[in-house]
């Protein structure tokens, strides 16, 4: 089942002299569970691309479509609604709320909607991030490891269908990192969870099944691993 369609999708900025063509004619699809690495240099798109599969940004061309729907025929305040609903997002930085607590932050996206939060779903993300004792903590209280894995709790608790991760080791240390991508590469194998992973790291790509490499914003190969 195709959960993500990218059709001659580009992002230009700025006019004659001074454009700049972040993302050029770009084009692939992602099915159900799929587990895909987007590499480049820094400047090769891949960060441009990120922000427009998750509706932060709007192309200057081409579609996106999520289980079918496109992404960008929407008023704000439905593409906000689209980004709880549909996307995870999980960044280097954490970008927790630091007067909320653990499960606080995790269960923020369900609060903003209106939507029940259902404890059995809740406690299993936590056991799965090793994070139950850790509930009442605030982020200053956290390790940067123990941070991240809230990061993604809060990306994962209202299923969305696509999960994107934009550098989500790149702020770690070794062992850390390796805990971050077994908890990624385990909530894939485990919710089906569609995602695609923005790293410079070879090795971080090389764990995922799919490599995607870009280059002066465009996809120079599509792999298979």
């Amino acid at each position: 089942m195709e959960i993500l369609r990218v059709e001659h999708l580009s992002k230009i900025y700025g006019k004659g002299e001074t454009e700049v063509r972040a993302l050029d004619d770009v084009s692939f699809t992602m099915e159900k569970g799929e587990l895909a690495a987007v590499v480049g240099k820094s400047g090769s798109g891949k960060s441009t691309l990120m922000h427009l599969l998750g509706g932060v940004d709007r192309p200057t061309g081409g579609k996106v479509l999520v289980e079918g729907q496109e992404v960008y025929g929407r008023t704000p305040e439905e593409m906000a609604i689209f980004r709880r609903r549909k996307v995870g997002l999980v960044y280097q930085f954490y970008n927790l709320i630091p007067v909320l607590n653990v499960v606080e932050n995790i269960t923020l996206p369900l609060r903003l909607d209106g939507q029940r939060i259902n404890k059995e779903h809740l406690d299993e993300l936590l056991e799965l991030l090793d994070l139950s004792d850790r509930k009442k903590h605030l982020p200053k209280q956290l390790s940067g490891g123990q941070q991240q894995r809230v990061s993604i709790g809060r990306a994962l608790i209202h299923a969305p269908a696509l999960l994107l991760a934009d550098e989500p080791t790149g702020n770690l240390d070794e062992k850390n990192s390796q805990e971050i991508m077994e908890l990624i590469k385990y909530s894939n194998r485990r919710y089906k969870q569609t995602t695609l992973i923005v790293t410079h790291d070879e090795s971080i790509a090389l764990q995922t099944g799919r490599i995607i490499r870009m280059e002066d914003g465009r996809i120079v190969s599509d792999e298979k691993i």
